[in-house]
């Protein structure tokens, strides 16, 4: 009989060793658990991390390009301007050889108004010789004068024609510069837009992909704890 009673209380202690291990082998297989969770997020972290990378390399290479392509028009720009610039100082010069060629025309004018005088007088000298040659040096004469107003308004018209085209080129420069500005500040203003939504575009691109992988990740954190628990609450049944 005393037997019995030692074999029952065996029994009791044992039962009661058993569980009070469960609360250490629960807390060592979270433990576990929460390593290899954690071991998992930094795979995910570098493995967003490396995507990133990937993704910061691209965008680099198409700002790259872009500034590449910004470069090359400022360059047919300049390139516009030593034209522009060459166009100017060539119809400088050919104003300058204008007038030069007025400033001919009018001494010439003044040698023919000097040569006048002294054929008039040479004219009147020999008026009492020759009555014949006196009518003759008159039509030279008028001859002459008739030729010097001819080429007077030659030469005006010539000149009013000249201004005429310099203003006129001048007018097609300044219209030229005004659509050349006009271009650069609608190009400045569509690349700044453009950087701005690539910009917005990538946030909510990084945005979406971190709130899509933090879902994820308490997703599949919330069925291995379940499937855990489930697991554990019929090891527990099967033991009592």
């Amino acid at each position: 009989m005393a037997k019995k009673k030692r074999k029952t209380k065996t029994r009791k202690d044992e039962k009661r060793i058993g569980l009070e291990k469960i609360p250490y082998a629960f807390t060592k297989f979270y433990k576990e658990y929460k390593k290899q969770k954690e071991s998992e997020r930094l795979r995910e972290i570098k493995l967003e991390e490396r995507e990133k990378t990937k993704r910061l390399v691209q965008e680099n290479k198409k700002l790259k390009l872009r500034e590449d392509n910004i470069e090359k028009e400022e360059a047919k720009l300049r390139l516009l301007e030593e034209e522009l610039k060459q166009k100017e100082k060539e119809l400088k010069l050919k104003d300058e050889d204008q007038r030069n060629r007025d400033k001919d025309l009018r001494l010439k004018d003044a040698d023919l108004r000097r040569k006048d005088f002294d054929q008039s007088k040479k004219d009147k000298e020999l008026m009492l010789i020759k009555e014949e040659q006196k009518r003759k040096d008159i039509d030279l004469k008028i001859r002459e004068e008739e030729q010097t107003q001819k080429d007077k308004k030659e030469s005006r018209k010539k000149y009013k024609e000249l201004k005429l085209k310099k203003q006129e080129e001048q007018k097609q420069i300044d219209q030229e510069e005004i659509r050349i500005k006009e271009w650069e500040a609608k190009f400045d203003q569509q690349v700044k837009l453009e950087r701005e939504e690539e910009i917005l575009k990538f946030e909510k691109l990084k945005k979406k992909e971190k709130d899509r992988l933090i879902e994820k990740e308490n997703q599949i954190l919330e069925e291995k704890l379940t499937s855990r628990l489930e697991t554990f609450d019929i090891k527990q049944t099967k033991k009592n």
